[in-house]
């Protein structure tokens, strides 16, 4: 059997799922929970310095004056609030966490000064009295403020969001690694400051002594923190994936990002959902974020002439991984359903890929078969006995071609069910042309390894070959993976190839049968049963040859033998030696010729021939013998020839010519019967059409 390793082995990579596609969504306690543990291999790398944890905070909050402790007083009752709360209804993302669009503080403002210490102590509570702050300056400017005075407040301010803004954005660049409480904070912060943001677009432009300060746009520049945090994730190398399991360099790139994408869309869709604020679209800002950066490393790719190898790779994740294994699993493919990602390569770009994948494809496979057939060819000339399978003669070349036939539809089909269709249609042309190719080289081999030792077997393991490949096609047919138009163009080649073999395995037998039949003239058919009994024992004598063919081909020689059988026996009775002039001679000719027909047709069937439609051959030409009324024989010549439609009047003429007691007007007359059937249909199996008479 040819030796042939899968060409696309090892391309597809194991699953891209995780164990914590099959986790149960966590409380909002065990969400919080496993925030506080997360390692550095979540969605962000280690926080910048600056972010200070809650409890440093709230030690810096106890040197504050106590103008600003009655303003961080308003926070610590809305976390007390919130806590009992949330005891009894443990939902993380309750709405009442949201800052109102108005802040009402207790006290005076705190000094800029102790904002100042506030913020640079990682204090997110200092963002409302800030956006007070920020208001008292534009009710200022409403006032008529001296333009001195804004500018210089305005400046505080703006120094002051200078600090706030990294503070908010540090938490929300790196969400999974901070504590839950500090995250809500950084939420609340940036979901106030849009707000803000629309509130000042309605209000129209400020004072002319302020600077243009809003929109401050933070929930785009939260946006753009994601996707830096999603090129650091996606350019990340994984750990020893180098060359692993023999991977090329661009195979480990894809996978790395897809299980990345994969897992870290997951922890999004588990862990952030639940406490972003749905104006925010998390997951689907995650999603575009990762889904760019794939696609733009795929279009990269793309424009570069690849190898075969790296063609059906990147057809491999455009149109089945990555839209299935990655945006439609089953964690995700409800949550970016509407986003409306799009695919990793333009359509022009995967058609491109795709023709270009046919074409290696086609040349791959046709190179293959060929290399398949020209092994097999060799081992015929070099006299290699064939195999032995289950007591036949046995070659491994239909496995090899079917084979490689099967891996070709396979790898297209792993990337989409109608580029298999098309390569499968495409690879059936390429068989045709291998098995008349095929045939071409077994015809040459019949002529020419006729001393070889292990000739005879090697045809029978030829003509075996052809049930594995009829087997397969008939399978693909009705699997509509053949047309059927095509089904009889590919079963013509090894038709022939069986015919030629048997022609060639019955050749001897057939000769040596030959001296056999010529004593029924010889002896004017005076021992025709005794010279049938001898040619039916030299028949039986050498069937044993054959069984190491396939049964179904054993009753299709047998058939060939039964034909051959009657077909020598018609040709005897068809040389016009024998001429009887009574009625009582030619009965007892008619007599021997059905004795003889009976006898060959139980030899016959009980060595399997299915040939039942040349049963009535020779029982009907000795009923025309036999039958001595004209009009009879001319009921029996039209019956005959409706059986036998290449039934000539030359053959008739032939039989005639043995009752002598027949004039000449009544021989014309049988003869012309036959031109009422001429014509009337084509015989479907070749009898008379075998039989030369002279």
């Amino acid at each position: 059997m040819l030796k042939m390793m899968t060409f696309f082995q090892g391309l597809v990579p194991e699953t891209l799922g995780t164990p914590g596609d099959r986790a149960k969504p966590q409380s909002s306690s065990e969400s919080e929970a496993s925030m506080s543990e997360a390692s550095s291999e979540d969605l962000t790398p280690a926080p910048e310095a600056g972010a200070a944890p809650d409890g440093e905070a709230e030690g810096a909050a106890k040197k504050k004056s106590k103008g600003l402790a009655n303003m961080f007083s308003v926070f610590t009752k809305g976390r007390k609030k919130k806590k009992k709360r949330e005891e009894s209804q443990p939902s993380p993302a309750e709405p009442e966490n949201e800052p109102k669009p108005e802040p009402e503080l207790d006290g005076p403002l705190p000094t800029v000064e102790e904002l100042k210490e506030a913020l640079e102590s990682g204090r997110l509570e200092a963002a409302r009295p800030l956006l007070a702050l920020e208001r008292e300056l534009e009710a200022a400017a409403a006032a008529g403020a001296s333009e001195t005075e804004l500018v210089l407040r305005q400046s505080k301010v703006e120094a002051l969001y200078a600090l706030l803004r990294p503070q908010v954005l540090g938490v929300l660049r790196r969400p999974l690694e901070a504590a839950p409480g500090r995250l809500r904070q950084a939420l609340a912060v940036l979901q106030e400051q849009e707000r803000e943001d629309r509130r000042a677009a309605a209000a129209g432009p400020g004072a002319a002594a302020l600077a243009p300060a809003r929109p401050r746009r933070w929930l785009q520049l939260w946006r753009g923190a994601v996707a830096e945090a999603a090129a650091e994730r996606m350019a990340r190398p994984a750990a020893g994936a180098a060359g692993a399991a023999g991977r090329s360099e661009a195979e480990s790139a894809f996978l790395r990002m897809g299980r990345t994408m994969k897992e870290d869309l997951g922890a999004v869709v588990e862990r952030l959902k639940p406490l972003f604020p749905a104006e925010f679209d998390v997951v689907a800002t995650y999603a575009r974020s990762y889904h760019q950066l794939f696609a733009a490393h795929a279009g990269a790719l793309a424009q570069f002439e690849l190898c075969e190898r790296d063609t059906y790779l990147l057809l491999l994740w455009a149109q089945n991984l990555y839209p299935n294994e990655i945006l439609n699993s089953p964690k995700l493919a409800g949550e970016l359903q509407g986003v409306g990602l799009g695919g990793l390569l333009s359509t022009q770009q995967i058609r491109l890929l795709e023709n270009t994948f046919l074409s290696n494809e086609v040349a791959n496979m046709r190179e293959l078969m060929t290399r398949a057939l020209n092994l097999e060819s060799q081992r015929w000339a070099q006299d290699v006995a064939p195999q032995r399978l289950d007591g036949h003669c046995h070659s491994e070349l239909a496995i090899d071609i079917i084979q490689i036939i099967s891996q070709g539809q396979t790898k297209a089909g792993s990337i989409t069910p109608a580029l298999a269709t098309q390569v499968s249609h495409m690879l059936l042309v390429e068989l045709l042309g291998l098995l008349r190719s095929y045939q071409c080289a077994f015809d040459e081999f019949l002529e020419r390894g006729r001393q070889l030792r292990h000739y005879r077997a090697n045809v029978m393991a030829n003509i075996n070959n052809c049930l594995s490949f009829r087997t397969s096609m008939e399978s693909m047919e009705q699997n509509q993976q053949i047309p059927q138009n095509l089904l009889g163009h590919l079963l013509t080649p090894l038709t022939e190839l069986k015919a030629r073999g048997f022609h060639t395995l019955l050749q001897s037998l057939f000769t040596d049968l030959k001296p056999l039949f010529k004593r029924f003239t010889q002896t004017r058919w005076a021992a025709a049963a005794e010279t049938l009994d001898e040619i039916l024992a030299l028949v039986s004598q050498r069937l044993p040859e054959f069984l190491e063919l396939h049964a179904c081909f054993r009753e299709e020689l047998m058939e060939a033998v039964h034909l051959n059988l009657v077909k020598e026996y018609i040709i005897r009775l068809s040389k016009r030696r024998l001429v009887l002039k009574t009625a009582e001679q030619q009965q007892q000719l008619a007599r021997h010729i059905l004795a003889n027909a009976n006898a060959i047709q139980h030899f016959c069937t009980h060595n399997g021939s299915p040939a039942t439609w040349l049963h009535p051959a020779l029982p009907s030409l000795a009923e025309i013998i036999r039958l001595q009324d004209p009009s009879a024989i001319k009921i029996e010549v039209a019956t005959y020839a409706t059986c036998y439609p290449d039934f000539s009047k030359d053959h008739l003429s032939a039989i005639l010519a043995i009752k002598g007691n027949l004039s000449s007007s009544d021989v014309r007359s049988i003869r012309n019967i036959l031109d009422i059937s001429t014509g009337v249909q084509e015989p479907s199996r070749s009898l008379f059409s075998l039989i030369n008479v002279g």
